[in-house]
């Protein structure tokens, strides 16, 4: 089968958050969909081995935030190639507490919505909540960010624990191409990394020593060149 048929499924892409007891966290998902109106129910599909798994099952609530269009590679990786387990990714991130008491990330938001968790299903790998919407706000004007525009405008990857990973074998490309070994991200010399401020045109070898991937923030040294 080819899997990549897959792809042509829309998706949006969001921050997914909850709370256990005293502690937050949240994550990148593209698999949130709205069920009904009215009630308004909405589901959303998360790996069991993420934290925020095991947040949402416990306290029974999330929130989501819809994110920009022209969000930045580097705050979707802070969200989806990091673990709570070993940061506390709320930090220097605009957030308040919702109704639910779970956290809504404010940062590159054009809206979020929060929800009570009325029923679960186990799909394998994942449990897809389902949620009465209990709380949504409009914060700004803009165009969502689509997981297409995310993957074939942005370069984004999909982390390994999303619903949409599929494993791409390495590409023959340009030699001066380098893709990162962590998530995949291939470094293009002819677009650059804009939101690091690399401008297009700029060879890898000419990236500062301190330049890191915009998606997972792993150094040069993780990157290899594409044959």
């Amino acid at each position: 089968m080819d899997l990549k048929a897959l792809y042509r499924i829309s998706y949006g892409l969001y921050v997914i958050s909850s709370r256990k007891k005293g502690k937050l966290n949240g994550q990148i998902a593209n698999t949130l969909f709205q069920l009904t109106s009215e009630p308004p129910t909405v589901a959303v599909s998360i790996n069991k081995e993420n934290l925020t798994h095991q947040f949402i099952d416990e306290s029974r609530v999330f929130a989501a935030s819809i994110l920009s269009e022209n969000t930045p590679l580097k705050f979707i990786g802070h969200f989806g190639f990091k673990s709570g387990r070993e940061i506390d990714k709320l930090i220097a991130v605009n957030y308040k507490i919702g109704k639910t008491k779970a956290p809504v990330i404010l940062d590159n938001t054009l809206a979020y919505l929060e929800a009570e968790v009325i029923k679960k299903i186990d799909v394998g790998t994942h449990t897809i909540f389902i949620g009465k919407v209990v709380e949504v706000e409009n914060i700004k004007e803009g165009i969502p960010m689509t997981y297409a525009y995310y993957h074939e405008v942005k370069q984004g990857k999909a982390p390994k624990t999303a619903p949409t990973y599929i494993k791409e074998e390495p590409k023959k490309r340009g030699r001066d191409k380098y893709r990162c070994t962590v998530c995949g991200y291939v470094y293009d010399p002819e677009k650059g990394d804009p939101d690091s401020g690399i401008k297009p045109g700029t060879s890898f070898e000419e990236l500062p020593d301190d330049w890191i991937c915009p998606i997972c923030g792993a150094g040069k040294e993780e990157f290899e060149k594409e044959t």
